[in-house]
């Protein structure tokens, strides 16, 4: 008998009846033999609500009791979902993700990783013909604290619980039917991509794709799990993220990406000496706190600029701690800058085309769209622009390299 993990965000189970329509998919997954496993995010904007009501509580909230008040979102969600599954008929148990689940983390409130699962009660439910329905996004540390994932840590959930049932396949359901291209709400003719590799998948993730977590695809990639991106509202479509066998020679565009989600730090007149660049990223790290497209600028003299790209969210926690690094090494100073964007182009093997990054370039400047800072790997190409052209940039991009061509095949 089949075991998959499905997957339900927040747009999905936002009201009663769309749980209710979650209800009837595993109904109908049942009757044809596969054993389920639910995993749900938390109602609508529980989330943003929480986060909300804690920062009117205090500017900057203990993160253990931050993760305390997030872990109840997804809780709510399980415990209705398994009454409307059991009125229907259907054995289900609603469980938390760290004490029921044994989603064991650690100590890294609000973004914590996890370290391993002890699965046996969720295989026993399994064997008994119950439904486990499981909180995602939360865990428990090895002290017994609760610890949430982070954004979309609910298809991280997901991924790690397939892999530690060794399940079929992981269905991630939502309010869209699939991977585009581009973002649908700003290139409104974007093509839904079919198949893509895990990979380029992950490329998307992190620079800016909204579907799926980067972390749940490198799980899913790392141990081999078929992932499948479908939407809750639709039964076609949908996209299926794999290994794919045929990226060796393929050197073409297969999305443009974007994220406003990003400001610009720099680090003024940092000390251009061995040692410095590592003094700096190594408290940010120990801090957690992801970093993108560092750029160390022209030496003045013995002196030199660090610039690099961060989360929106993450500002304040790494102005906190720059300020400290400015003293330590006697640099002049930080400034910052969040009127920025990032568009990407992703594919396979993009930049060992020689002429996709200057036409990236050009498209960009003949629509009139300044470059302030590039980044690229084998799978993307990326600029930072002004926030106000982010949109033109999209458009113009996907439309320069026909990717409403190619992000079909």
């Amino acid at each position: 008998m089949k075991v998959v993990v499905k997957k339900f965000g927040g747009t999905s189970v936002a009201s009663l009846n769309l749980m209710r329509n979650v209800a009837l998919r595993v109904e109908r997954a049942l009757k044809e033999g596969e054993r389920v496993v639910l995993v749900l995010s938390a109602m609508g904007n529980t989330t943003d609500r929480l986060i909300e009501m804690a920062r009117e509580v205090s500017v900057s909230p203990v993160p253990r009791e931050l993760d305390m008040l997030l872990s109840t979102g997804e809780i709510v969600s399980v415990a209705l979902m398994s009454m409307i599954l059991n009125r229907m008929g259907i054995k289900a148990c609603s469980m938390t993700g760290g004490y029921h689940a044994g989603i064991i983390t650690d100590d890294n409130y609000t973004r914590a990783r996890i370290k391993y699962i002890e699965a046996d009660r969720l295989k026993e439910l399994l064997e008994e013909g119950v439904v486990p329905v499981v909180a995602g996004f939360q865990g428990v540390n090895e002290n017994g604290d609760i610890t949430t994932l982070g954004r979309g840590g609910s298809d991280t959930t997901a991924v790690a619980l397939a892999v530690a049932l060794n399940a079929d396949r992981c269905e991630i359901y939502t309010d869209v039917n699939g991977v585009y291209a581009a973002d649908p709400r700003v290139v409104p003719d974007a093509v839904r991509i079919p198949v893509i590799s895990y990979d380029e998948m992950m490329e998307m993730a992190v620079l800016g794709a909204r579907v799926l977590q980067y972390r749940c695809v490198d799980l899913a990639r790392r141990y081999n799990v078929e992932l499948i991106v479908k939407s809750s509202f639709y039964e076609d479509g949908g996209t299926v993220i794999k290994e794919v066998d045929d990226m060796m020679e393929r050197s073409e565009v297969r999305a443009v990406t974007h994220n406003e989600d990003v400001a610009k730090v720099v680090i003024k007149d940092v000390p251009d000496r061995p040692g410095m660049a590592a003094r700096i990223f190594r408290k940010l790290g120990d801090k957690g706190i992801p970093i993108d497209m560092i750029i160390q600028g022209v030496t003045k003299g013995d002196r030199s600029d660090v610039a690099f790209i961060v989360s929106r969210s993450d500002l304040q926690s790494v102005l906190d701690v720059a300020d400290e690094v400015v003293k330590e090494v006697g640099a002049a100073g930080v400034s910052y800058n969040m009127d920025i964007a990032k568009v990407s182009l992703v594919g396979a093997n993009i930049t060992s085309d020689p002429s996709m990054p200057g036409k990236m370039f050009s498209v960009l400047a003949e629509n009139g769209i300044n470059i302030d800072m590039i980044a690229t790997s084998g799978l993307r190409i990326s600029c930072i622009v002004e926030r106000k052209h982010i949109n033109d940039a999209v458009r113009a991009l996907y439309r320069a390299f026909n990717v409403y061509e190619t992000g079909n095949e």
